[in-house]
C-alpha cells in the first residue's frame, strides 16, 4: 500500500496577524482528526502558515483505508424465525438490507442468545476520496468570528481564497473547495517571486518555497527574527527586552524576515520611555532598543519583508514614519505636565466606571478611603496611602493616556513625580495595577499594596454589590483577575488580613449604592474560589486544595500556611491511615442524631484503647496549640500524626455504638473532639 507525503495548502490575500497561530493550530487540528477517524495512518503532521497561506504537510501518510470485516447483528432467533422455522419478516428486512438472503447469515452465540449474523467485507476507499471531505470540515471549524465573501463566489472564509492545492505525493487530488480548484500552483513572495511555482512533489514544498524567498514556518520566522534582533541590539551596544508577543506578531507579517535598524533624535528620550515603547511596539511593530541599565537608546529594530538592496531608503521610510508619533508623544507629555493630577480630578466625574455605582471620581475617593484604611492594619503611612488613593485614576484624562492607554498608572507615576509628590505615592498610583496577567510583578510597599488591594476589592464588592456576576466567560471588569490579584499580593507579601474584614470595609464605602444583601458572602466565596486554579497551576493536588477550602481560612496567608502543611503531611507515612480514619470518623458522626460537644467524661471510658487514645488526644491538643496559635500547621499535623497507632487500635477494638446509650455518646464525644482537632488545620478526610 502507497505512502507519501501529504501537502494541503489554501494560498489567501493577508491573513489577520494576530490570529494566524490560532487558525494555522486549529487547521492542522481538524485534519488530523479527520485523518485519525478516516483510520488513515501517517507518522507525523505539521502546520506551516505564512501572511499568505495556512498549510498542513503530512508524514508517510497511507494512501487507502485497509479492508475491513463490519460484523453486523441482526435479530435474535427467536425473533428472525416463527414457530414453524419460517423467516419473519424483521429476518428478511434485515438480510435485504444487507444484500443478503437468510440462509445465508450466520449465528452469533452468547449467553444471553443467539442472534443472526452477517460478516461484510468493506473495502477501504482511497485517499483521494476522503480528503477533499476531511479539508472541508476542517475549514468549516476553523475559529473565524466573521467570514467574509469575494468577488461574486458564495464561498465564505476569513480572506479571500486564490489557490488550493492537494498533494499526495507527485498526485495531485483533485477537488473544489471555496470556489477553488485543486492545482499545483503555488504563490511565492508577492516582491521577489510574484510569479510564484508549479510544485511536483509535496516532499518540495518548504524547500521550494525558501527558494523563493517564503520561510514557511512560523516557528523558524520566529527563531529567525529573534536571533536577527538580538544580535543587532548586541552591534547597537544594546538590547532588546523580550517579547513574544510581538515577535509571534511580525512573524505573521512578513514571509522573508530581515532585520534593520533606524535611529530617530535624542531629543524625543525626555518622554517617559514606557510612552516611547508603547509607540514603537503597538503602532509601528518596532522593537526598541535598551541600554544596558534599562535606558532607552535612540535607536529602534523593525523586521522588513523584502531583501532590499538599498535597505537605506527602507531605514528613512520607517525613520519619517516614527518621527511624528514620538513627536505626539513628546507634546503630550509636555502638555499633560502643565496641569497637576489634582486638578484634574473633577474632570474624573465626567468618565463613567458603572452607571449604578458611580464614576471614577467616586470610585477613586472609596479607593483613597479603602486603602487608608487597609494601610493602617499594615502599619503604613495612611495619609500617603488615601492621596495615593484618590490621585491613581486621575492619569486617565490626560492626553497621553487617551491616546495611550496602555500608559495608564505609568504616566500617572511620572505625572505626580512631576508634581513633586512623594515617590511612595507615585510608585503606588503605578503599582495599583500591578499584577496585570499572570506572573506580573507584585506593588513593592505597604502603601502600594494598600491601594492596589482597595482598588480590586472596590470592583469585587461594587460589581457582586449589584448583582452583576461574572458568567462564563463574560468577565467585563475582569473580576476574577482581580481576585486572583487580590489573593497574590496578600499570599506572596506575607500580609495577616482577614477577607471578611477587607470586604465589610470596602462594602461600607458603597453606602445605599449596593442592593445585594448577599454580597458579602457572594465576594469571599469568589475570592476562596481562585485558590483552587492558582494552586494546581504550581503544582498543587486537587485534594489537597479541597482539604484546605472545606474548612475555608478567610486569611489568605494563612490559607497558604495549610496548603503547604497538608501538602507536606501527605508525604508523611501515617497520612493515609488518618484519612481513613477521619473519612471513618466523619461518617460515624453525620450518622448520629445525639447532641455533641467534644466533652469527654473519662469516668465513662471502660475500654483500655478509648482510654489510652482519650489520653492521647489530650496531650496533643495541649502540645499543638501553641504550633497551631503560630500558624505552624505542619508542625501540628506531625503531633497530630502520632494519634495513628491509638487510632487504629480504638476501631479496631472499641465498639462506638455501645448499648449503653452514655457510653455511646461518650465514645462519640471523643471522635468529635479528634475530628475537631484535625479540622482545625483541614479536612484531611478529603485526601486521596
Amino acid at each position: 500500500m502507497k505512502q507519501d507525503t501529504l501537502l494541503v495548502e489554501l494560498g489567501t490575500e493577508e491573513l489577520p496577524p494576530k490570529a494566524l497561530k490560532q487558525l494555522s493550530e486549529s487547521f492542522k487540528q481538524g485534519i488530523e482528526e479527520g485523518l485519525t477517524k478516516a483510520e488513515l495512518a501517517f507518522n507525523g503532521i505539521k502546520a506551516l502558515a505564512t501572511p499568505r497561506r495556512l498549510a498542513v504537510v503530512v508524514d508517510a501518510l497511507q494512501g487507502q483505508q485497509q479492508d475491513k470485516v463490519v460484523e453486523k447483528r441482526g435479530p435474535s432467533i427467536d425473533v428472525a424465525f416463527d414457530e414453524s422455522g419460517q423467516p419473519t419478516k424483521a429476518a428478511q428486512g434485515w438480510a435485504r438490507s444487507n444484500g443478503i438472503e437468510v440462509n445465508e447469515a450466520e449465528r452469533l452465540e452468547t449467553d444471553k442468545g443467539a442472534w443472526l449474523l452477517h460478516k461484510a467485507e468493506v473495502k477501504g476507499k482511497a485517499l483521494a476520496q476522503l480528503l477533499p471531505g476531511i479539508v472541508e470540515d476542517a475549514l468549516k471549524r476553523l475559529p473565524i468570528p466573521k467570514p467574509m465573501r469575494w468577488g461574486d463566489s458564495d464561498a465564505q472564509f476569513i480572506r479571500p481564497v486564490h489557490t488550493l492545492t492537494l498533494l499526495f505525493g507527485d498526485e495531485l487530488i483533485d477537488a473544489s473547495l471555496l470556489g477553488i480548484k485543486s492545482g499545483r500552483h503555488i504563490n511565492a513572495h508577492r516582491f521577489h517571486a510574484p510569479d510564484g511555482f508549479d510544485i511536483q512533489h509535496a516532499d518540495d514544498y518548504e524547500s521550494q518555497l525558501y527558494k523563493h524567498h517564503v520561510i514557511a514556518d512560523q516557528t523558524k520566522r520566529m527563531e529567525l527574527i529573534r536571533s536577527s534582533i538580538n544580535d543587532l541590539a548586541s552591534q547597537l551596544g544594546g538590547k532588546v527586552e523580550a517579547d513574544e508577543d510581538l515577535v509571534e506578531e511580525v512573524s505573521a507579517l512578513v514571509e522573508w524576515p530581515v532585520a534593520l535598524s533606524a535611529s530617530f533624535e535624542e531629543q524625543f528620550l525626555t518622554v517617559p520611555k514606557e510612552a516611547l515603547i508603547v509607540t514603537m511596539k503597538d503602532d509601528q511593530r518596532y522593537f526598541p532598543v535598551e541600554d544596558n541599565e534599562g535606558g532607552l537608546k535612540p535607536v529602534f529594530i523593525f523586521i522588513t519583508n523584502i531583501d532590499s538592496k538599498d535597505p537605506a531608503q527602507v531605514i528613512k521610510g520607517n525613520e519619517r514614519v516614527v518621527r511624528p508619533r514620538l513627536a505626539d508623544a513628546q507634546f503630550f507629555f509636555e502638555s499633560d505636565k502643565k496641569k497637576t493630577l489634582k486638578s484634574r480630578l473633577d474632570k474624573l466625574a465626567t468618565v463613567l466606571f458603572q452607571k449604578q455605582l458611580g464614576t471614577m471620581k467616586d470610585k477613586s475617593e472609596r479607593i483613597a478611603t479603602l486603602g487608608a484604611k487597609i494601610a493602617k492594619s499594615l502599619n503604613a503611612d495612611e495619609q500617603l496611602a488615601h492621596q495615593a488613593g484618590e490621585l491613581c485614576k486621575a492619569d486617565l484624562v490626560t492626553d497621553m493616556v487617551s491616546e495611550f492607554p496602555e500608559t495608564q498608572g505609568v504616566m500617572g507615576r511620572h505625572y505626580a513625580l512631576n508634581d513633586g509628590l512623594a515617590a511612595e505615592v507615585a510608585d503606588a498610583i503605578e503599582q495599583h495595577y500591578w499584577p496585570r496577567f499572570a506572573g506580573d510583578n507584585l506593588p513593592t510597599s505597604d502603601v502600594s499594596r494598600a491601594v492596589a488591594l482597595a482598588d480590586k476589592l472596590d470592583s469585587l464588592v461594587g460589581i457582586f454589590g449589584i448583582g452583576q456576576t461574572p458568567k462564563g466567560d463574560r468577565d467585563p471588569f475582569a473580576l476574577r483577575r482581580a481576585a486572583l490579584g487580590l489573593i497574590r499580593i496578600i499570599v506572596e507579601s506575607n500580609l495577616n488580613l482577614d477577607l471578611y474584614d477587607l470586604i465589610d470595609a470596602a462594602i461600607e464605602g458603597f453606602g445605599s449604592r449596593i442592593s445585594n444583601e448577599d454580597v458579602r458572602e457572594n465576594v469571599f466565596e469568589f475570592i476562596v474560589g481562585r485558590f483552587r486554579p492558582w494552586y494546581q497551576e504550581q503544582g498543587v493536588a486537587v485534594d489537597v486544595i479541597q482539604a484546605v477550602l472545606a474548612r475555608a481560612p478567610s486569611r489568605p496567608a494563612d490559607f497558604n500556611l495549610r496548603i503547604h502543611a497538608v501538602t507536606a503531611f501527605k508525604q508523611h507515612e501515617a497520612a493515609e491511615s488518618l484519612s481513613a480514619a477521619n473519612k471513618r470518623v466523619s461518617n460515624i458522626l453525620s450518622k448520629s442524631d445525639i447532641a455533641l460537644t467534644g466533652q469527654v467524661d473519662h469516668d465513662l471510658l471502660k475500654a483500655a484503647e478509648e482510654k489510652t487514645l482519650a489520653a492521647q488526644i489530650s496531650e496533643t491538643e495541649t502540645s499543638a496549640e501553641p504550633e497551631l496559635a503560630a500558624g505552624n500547621y505542619e508542625g501540628a499535623l506531625t503531633r497530630m500524626a502520632a494519634l495513628k497507632s491509638p487510632i487504629d487500635d480504638f476501631f479496631e477494638n472499641v465498639m462506638v455504638n455501645d448499648d449503653d446509650l452514655a457510653v455511646r455518646q461518650n465514645r462519640l464525644n471523643l471522635l468529635y473532639q479528634l475530628r475537631a482537632m484535625f479540622l482545625r488545620v483541614a479536612d484531611i478526610s478529603l485526601l486521596q
